[in-house]
């Protein structure tokens, strides 16, 4: 693996906290996989085959209905590791995951994944990503349970400023998803998402652009969550 790509995935927050010696033997048991938009990394069902990580490019996994109806649970983006909860059971994999532009995944192999876990420090560090998935689980549970429409929209916003599955510390104010997109991950037609949106606009929460959702005021925005 190259120089580049190992200071790249360097600065992933679950990676550079994993102790210098896992991050070595992580990435020397890693191989690089370049993925084309609209190509698949792993579809609903396929045998679990390693743990991955993503260097470059956007990756959304989701489910899709045998109507076509397509459901977006998470855009992943650079930085994110997922595929741990197959590896560690080896259940097949509960949804697909398909590249939105070009991108390069590591993927650490079943084997070399389970040789990994013998390491307490990296089991740990597993464990907490597994939390963390599945506490951003059930937030689109209460999501899609306890609130208005407008408060979803609002605080999937929030979440995808921090990166959705990433959820960083800091905030993007520029979010690059599509209406269209965006109105799939909540689970809403088009047109209540732009109805809802041009409200929101007008309060000055938000700024809507080609391609993209400008985040105009953090604290309007967040003052929809009900």
């Amino acid at each position: 693996m190259s120089a580049s790509v190992v200071e790249t995935i360097s600065g992933s927050p679950w990676f550079s906290s994993l102790p210098p010696a896992e991050q070595s033997n992580l990435a020397a048991n890693s191989t690089l996989v370049r993925i084309n938009v609209d190509e698949s990394l792993f579809r609903r069902g396929d045998p679990a085959d390693g743990f991955y990580g993503i260097v470059d490019g956007r990756l959304k996994a989701s489910n899709v209905r045998s109507d076509g109806k397509e459901a977006i649970l998470s855009i992943l983006e650079p930085g994110n590791w997922f595929g741990e909860m197959s590896a560690i059971t080896g259940w097949p994999y509960a949804h697909d995951v398909i590249a939105l532009e070009t991108a390069q995944v590591l993927k650490l192999p079943l084997e070399a994944f389970h040789a990994c876990m013998q390491s307490a420090a990296f089991a740990k560090l597993i464990a907490e990503l597994l939390a963390q998935h599945t506490g951003l689980l059930y937030q689109m549970l209460e999501d899609a349970t306890l609130h208005s429409t407008r408060a979803r929209i609002a605080r999937r916003l929030v979440r995808l400023a921090h990166g959705d599955a990433t959820l960083a510390a800091g905030n993007r104010s520029d979010i690059q998803v599509s209406q269209d997109t965006l109105a799939m991950m909540l689970g809403i037609s088009r047109q209540t998402l732009a109805l809802e949106l041009k409200e929101m606009a007008s309060k000055g929460a938000l700024a809507l652009r080609y391609g993209k959702v400008e985040i105009v005021s953090m604290d309007v925005l967040k003052s929809f969550d009900d």
